[in-house]
């Protein structure tokens, strides 16, 4: 992202609602999830656990003081990763890595960050800042964090994996798998297929049960964390099936995008079903003989959930708890250490079979943007090229990867912080160190644009 458009954001208003039409269909982001606001370079995907429907409830005198202190975090991030392009570095991309994590907990309400990169074969892992303010807890590789809806594209693995070894099919019925009728999970004799709830088309809700959307809607509230757990503290499959009878299915499936963690959820219970196993050990099972990942969880023991990273919700300044256990935790349960993180990087650069499939687009909306396995992939970026990639938030962090060919270039940022602007200071981090590396391959005679 350049100076010009981060200047043309901060005076157009970032984050507006944006169109996206398939051959027939319109889709319009009216907000996000668990904060507001996309980068231009995402194209303001609703890609957060939580989709939002209506602007925050902030003054508008709070919200431009937060969007002047972000633009100067962006300007500072992208101002040295542009000068990038034309002054050759002398240094190496460890330290360049280290300084953009440096400056990016520079925001007040950034109190630390961990970045994993791998780069044409080569792994970096840094941290910066202290878990918890005013205390000397900085965050270590053995720090397990919440990666929030970064667990969809590992749930959009196991798809990939049943598709090929022929458990299922993409344009399967739903219902199927489910046990009792669901008459209600069609529109118009159209059901409910396999390939919809992995493209965010199935016209499922965002969240069940249904209450938990309202409650979303002012995610900055700081009495949201403790509403959430009040809803799910009691709140299993059983009660899953129980409101997934009551859904209303309002448009063709297939058509409109609409962002659905309710969906991911039940992709993890066909998994179940056709595997005769419990998703949890699926997902794990298939990391460690897949990618050599062996420190993933979605429900911690005594022993793991002392590594937890402490997190704070919005402008708290009190840590929050951690997000609530979902029926399945498919859709945002799973925790991670960065060095795990970074092998998903290298499983998702290396190709193969499944990460092949995983990013073939079930849905193409324009030119520019299409879905895979829950994987966001977007075309048309001069820097990036076509890149595949996902964020990932829960009240108390958030998280984006990164998958770019173009370089060999996997990215994994994250930071114990969730409000509506943490998203955009990470995608400057993103951006910056992108333009870091085509840099570098602009000096070593390299084209970047292959």
């Amino acid at each position: 992202m350049s100076m010009a458009e981060i200047l043309a954001l901060a005076l157009s208003g970032y984050g507006r609602s944006r169109n996206l039409r398939t051959s027939s269909t319109t889709r319009t982001d009216a907000g996000v999830g668990l904060c507001t606001g996309q980068s231009a370079t995402l194209r303001a995907l609703p890609t957060f656990p939580f989709k939002r429907r209506r602007t925050q409830a902030t003054s508008m005198t709070t919200r431009n003081r937060q969007w002047l202190s972000y633009f100067v975090l962006s300007v500072a991030l992208l101002t040295t990763g542009c000068s990038g392009e034309h002054v050759p570095t002398t240094k190496d991309l460890g330290t360049e890595i280290d300084e953009v994590a440096a400056t990016l907990i520079e925001q007040p309400l950034l109190h630390s960050a961990s970045i994993g990169v791998v780069y044409r074969g080569k792994e970096f892992i840094r941290h910066r800042g202290d878990m918890e303010a005013g205390k000397p807890t900085p965050p270590t590789d053995e720090t397990l964090y919440e990666i929030g809806s970064l667990s969809k594209t590992m749930a959009g693995t196991l798809m990939a994996n049943a598709v090929l070894e022929h458990k299922l099919g993409l344009d399967d019925d739903i219902r199927i798998y489910l046990q009792g009728a669901y008459p209600n999970l069609q529109y118009k004799g159209e059901p409910i297929r396999i390939r919809h709830l992995l493209s965010h088309t199935s016209g499922l809700p965002n969240m069940l049960p249904e209450r938990v959307n309202t409650v979303l809607e002012n995610f900055t509230d700081q009495r949201t964390p403790l509403e959430l757990n009040a809803v799910y503290t009691h709140y299993g499959k059983a009660d899953f099936f129980r409101d997934l009878h009551a859904v209303e299915i309002r448009r063709m499936p297939g058509k409109d995008y609409s962002y659905s963690s309710s969906g991911t959820e039940l992709t993890a219970h066909i998994l179940e079903t056709v595997y005769k196993s419990d998703y949890e050990s699926l997902l794990r099972s298939f990391l460690r003989d897949s990618a050599a990942m062996t420190d993933v969880s979605i429900r911690l023991n005594d022993a793991e959930a002392i590594r937890l990273a402490v997190g704070y919700h919005s402008d708290n300044p009190v840590p929050t708890t951690p997000m609530p256990q979902l029926p399945w935790g498919a859709s945002g349960n799973v925790k991670a250490t960065v060095p795990e993180m970074v092998k998903y990087l290298k499983f998702q650069l290396a190709g193969g079979p499944v990460v092949t499939e995983s990013h073939r687009s079930l849905v193409e909306f324009d030119s520019e943007f299409s879905i895979g396995y829950f994987w966001n992939i977007v075309g048309g970026d001069r820097l990036k090229g076509v890149y595949y990639a996902h964020h990932g938030g829960v009240p108390r962090s958030q998280c984006y990867v990164y998958i770019v060919p173009k370089y060999d270039l996997g990215i994994f940022v994250i930071t114990n912080q969730s409000g509506d602007q943490t998203a955009r200071a990470m995608e400057a981090a993103i951006d910056t160190l992108v333009e870091k590396i085509a840099a570098r391959e602009n000096v070593a005679g390299q084209d970047p644009s292959r």
